[in-house]
């Protein structure tokens, strides 16, 4: 276990392989962040508790309480830090479990340094835009309380999952601009290039089931053909 403290944005390294949780710190070290170290879960758990840091680098495969599980700890708590999975498994599977517990991003070992922190400045740019945003925001029979996280339509509490609501909050940050796929991908997801995905698309489905009365005729959350999205009042 490795702590420093400064006035610089915190990352959590959470990593078992003394080697690569020391090149990890010691280059985030240089690229100017604060970085505190675990090897195990254990330990990392009451110290993201108790000082949520800017960012989370986790492996999977930990000793005792495995990184999904540290995942699903720390999302539980209402922890919202973007968390970067780093993992040797390479399956689809694994993918979706991190990404459905919370994950913001899914690095495979082995993986270069310069596109890891590539990711992490992603990952920072991406919380940029929830500075100033306002504490609750309302279209049609929906209320959102971006501070408890809680989502209501004529007065009953929606359950969306972190990456519904981080891409609902995105929208309303946004509200009344047309936003596109890549964008989203970039801000919401953290994926610094171009990708051919549906995976805008069917989280943008989810978010209708959950705020539209007709899904499949929205009033707000709309689709601009050839552009991306808009969410309107």
């Amino acid at each position: 276990m490795r702590a420093v403290t400064t006035g610089k944005p915190q990352v959590v390294v959470v990593e078992d392989e003394p080697e690569l949780r020391l090149l990890l710190t010691d280059n985030l070290s240089a690229e100017g962040y604060d970085v505190w170290a675990a090897a195990d879960g254990e330990t990392a758990v009451p110290h993201i508790e108790a000082r949520p840091p800017a960012l989370i680098l986790l492996d999977v495969l930990l000793p005792r309480m495995s990184g999904f599980e540290v995942l699903n700890r720390v999302r539980s708590r209402g922890i919202h830090s973007p968390v970067i999975v780093l993992t040797a498994r390479a399956a689809e599977s694994d993918r979706i479990i991190g990404l459905d517990l919370g994950a913001d991003d899914y690095v495979t070992k082995p993986f270069s340094l310069r596109e890891l922190f590539a990711r992490v400045r992603a990952q920072m740019r991406r919380d940029d835009w929830r500075g100033g945003e306002p504490g609750e925001f309302t279209f049609g029979d929906v209320v959102v309380n971006v501070r408890k996280r809680l989502v209501t339509r004529r007065g009953r509490r929606l359950e969306l999952s972190t990456r519904e609501f981080e891409l609902l909050r995105y929208l309303l940050a946004h509200q009344g601009e047309v936003v596109s796929r890549e964008q989203l991908l970039r801000d919401v997801w953290g994926y610094s290039q171009s990708m051919v995905t549906r995976t805008v698309d069917n989280y943008v489905m989810r978010l209708r089931a959950h705020l539209e009365p007709q899904p499949h005729d929205p009033r707000h959350l709309l689709t601009i053909h050839g552009e991306g999205y808009q969410l309107l009042a």
